[in-house]
């Protein structure tokens, strides 16, 4: 037996645990409780699943990527210009 519970999952619990789902953050043990609520939701759950991978992938699109910081352009530019000085 893996532990697993004997009862099954509300849909706002598959709901919560879809959210972990799409990023990659379910436990071994969870991800097995998740598929088989998967197969009960059916479409519906499948629904869900799509809506957050969505979701996922547009806010990942939305972030901006972070400035450099001045001392590693600093750090970068004095690379190029030792490189050039040698050719």
């Amino acid at each position: 037996m893996t532990g697993l519970k004997n009862f099954s999952m509300s849909f706002e619990e598959f709901q919560n645990r879809s959210r972990l789902y799409v990023i990659g953050a379910l436990e071994p043990d969870e991800l097995e409780e998740f598929e088989k609520a998967r197969r009960e939701f059916g479409q519906k759950g499948e629904d869900f699943i799509s809506e957050c991978y969505g979701l996922h992938e547009a806010f990942a699109l939305s972030l901006r990527p972070a400035k450099a910081s001045s001392g590693i352009k600093e750090r970068l530019m004095t690379m190029v210009r030792q490189k050039q000085q040698r050719a």
